[in-house]
C-alpha cells in the first residue's frame, strides 16, 4: 500500500515538471476527493489549486456528470456511515466535533447540497458538513432553539411539536442557507409561522418578513427541490408550501392535491416529501397501498410514479404500518426498463434497504442496514440521504 502511494506521489511530481499547470488542473479535476487531498502536500501551487473556490466548483461538476453509483449516507444517533450503492462496502466517518458533544445524538437535514450535509439538535448548536473531507462550520443557536431552552420542561406542554431544518442552496448566488421554519401561536409569536435564515457572513440567523402565511406540519422534513425549500401545510386541506432560497418569499406549489384533505390528521407519519431525480415528490401511505406522486412544475400537475404493496412488505421485512416509507433515489433498471427502480427505506423498525422494481413483485431488498449497526440503536434513529457525490465543498463567507 506504502510502495502505491509512493508510485502515485512520484508520477504527480513528474505530471508537475512536465505539464503546463492548467492541464494539471484538468487531470485533477476528474480524481476522487480523497486523493485531492493527499496531493495538497505535492507543491504550494496544487495546495492553492485545490483550495480554490474556482476549482471546487468544477471539480464538482466534473463528479456531478460522471454517472457513477451514487453514495448513500447513514446517519444514526452516534455516527455516520457512507456506502455505495451495488457494493458492500462502507467506510465509517468520524464526527469531527465529537471532543465537543460527544453524547449528542443530532437529526439530519433531509438532503444535501454539493456533498454538504446539515445537522442539528433542539437544544444544540448544529453543524454544516462535508463528510468527504471531513470539513464542518458550527451552526450557532437559533430564536426557536432559545425559545425551547428557555422554557424547560414547560416547552413540552405547549403543543408546539418538533419542527425540522431545512438546508438548500441559493441557485442563482451559490449561497447555502439552512432554514427554520415553524408555527407561532403556540410559542407566543404573531402570524402564522415564524422562518429564521442563517447568515453564514454575519455568522447569525436573521428572520424572514413575510412568512408563510400556513401553518406548517412539524414532523415533516423539509425538502430542496430546484433552489427551493418545501413543506406541508397543516390546513384542512394539505398543500405544499414553498421558499425561494434566492428571493426568500413563500408561494402555494399547486392548489390541487392529489391526497385527500386532513390527510396528515389522523397519522401525521403517513405522508412525506421527497426529492427523486431533482423532482417534487409525496409519498402517502394509504393501507393497504403507498403511492408516490411526482410534481410537473411545467403543467402544475401531480402525476403518479409508483405504487407499493404495505401488506407484502409489511410481512415480508418486518415494515412498519405506521410511518409512510421514505423514498431514497431512482436507480436505472436496465436498457429495457420503462420506468426506473424504486429504492426506499422503512424509517421505524425494518432493517433493509428496499427497492421497488414497478414491473416486478414483490419488492426486494438490497442489503441490511444491521451490517453497519445495532438493530436496537438504529431503531432509535436512522437516516439515509444521498450526499450525491462527493466534493471539497465548503462555505466561504
Amino acid at each position: 500500500m506504502m510502495m502505491m502511494m509512493g508510485k502515485k506521489r512520484r508520477l504527480m511530481m513528474m505530471m508537475e515538471e512536465g505539464l503546463p499547470h492548467d492541464v494539471v488542473e484538468h487531470i485533477m479535476e476528474r480524481l476522487p476527493v480523497r486523493s485531492l487531498l493527499r496531493f495538497k502536500s505535492v507543491s504550494k501551487q496544487w495546495k492553492t489549486t485545490i483550495e480554490s473556490r474556482n476549482f471546487q466548483e468544477r471539480q464538482l461538476k466534473h463528479e456531478e456528470s460522471g454517472g457513477r453509483d451514487p453514495d448513500v449516507l447513514m446517519a444514526t444517533e452516534s455516527s455516520q456511515r457512507r456506502y455505495v450503492l451495488g457494493s458492500s462496502s462502507s467506510v465509517k466517518i468520524p464526527n469531527p466535533w465529537g471532543k465537543e458533544n460527544p453524547t449528542t445524538g443530532y437529526f439530519v437535514s433531509d438532503n444535501s447540497c454539493d456533498g454538504l450535509v446539515c445537522l442539528y439538535h433542539p437544544l444544540e448548536s448544529g453543524y454544516v458538513f462535508n463528510p468527504a473531507t471531513r470539513w464542518y462550520r458550527p451552526l450557532p443557536l437559533c430564536q426557536l432553539q432559545q425559545v425551547r431552552m428557555s422554557q424547560g420542561e414547560s416547552y413540552f406542554e405547549l403543543g408546539h411539536g418538533l419542527f425540522k431544518l431545512g438546508f438548500g442552496k441559493d441557485k442563482i448566488t451559490s449561497t447555502y442557507k439552512p432554514v427554520w421554519l415553524y408555527n407561532s401561536s403556540e410559542i407566543g409569536l404573531d402570524n402564522a409561522t415564524t422562518c429564521e435564515v442563517f447568515d453564514f457572513g454575519a455568522n447569525a440567523w436573521r428572520y424572514v418578513t413575510p412568512s408563510a402565511p400556513y401553518r406548517v406540519v412539524g414532523v415533516a422534513d423539509p425538502v430542496f427541490v430546484h433552489g427551493s425549500l418545501h413543506w406541508l401545510t397543516d390546513c384542512v386541506e394539505t398543500k405544499v408550501v414553498s421558499f425561494d432560497l434566492h428571493t426568500e418569499a413563500f408561494q402555494l406549489v399547486s392548489s390541487k392535491t392529489p391526497f385527500p384533505a386532513n390527510s396528515h390528521d389522523e397519522n401525521p407519519y403517513s405522508i412525506v416529501l421527497c426529492n427523486l431525480d431533482n423532482r417534487l415528490c409525496v409519498s402517502h401511505m394509504k393501507w393497504p397501498d403507498q403511492v408516490i406522486w411526482s410534481f410537473n412544475s411545467g403543467n402544475k400537475t401531480w402525476e403518479k410514479l409508483y405504487s407499493i404493496d404495505l401488506v407484502m412488505n409489511s410481512c415480508c421485512f418486518d415494515c412498519s404500518t405506521i410511518c409512510a416509507f421514505r423514498p431514497l433515489l431512482l436507480v436505472d433498471g436496465g436498457k429495457k426498463k420503462k420506468k426506473k427502480n424504486l429504492l426506499f427505506y422503512d424509517t421505524v423498525s425494518s432493517p433493509y434497504l428496499l427497492i421497488h422494481d414497478p414491473e416486478i413483485q414483490p419488492d426486494l431488498f438490497t442489503f441490511r442496514l444491521t451490517s453497519f449497526v445495532s438493530r436496537e440503536h438504529m431503531e432509535a434513529s436512522q437516516h439515509l440521504l444521498k450526499p450525491g457525490v462527493e466534493s471539497l465543498s465548503a462555505v466561504v463567507a
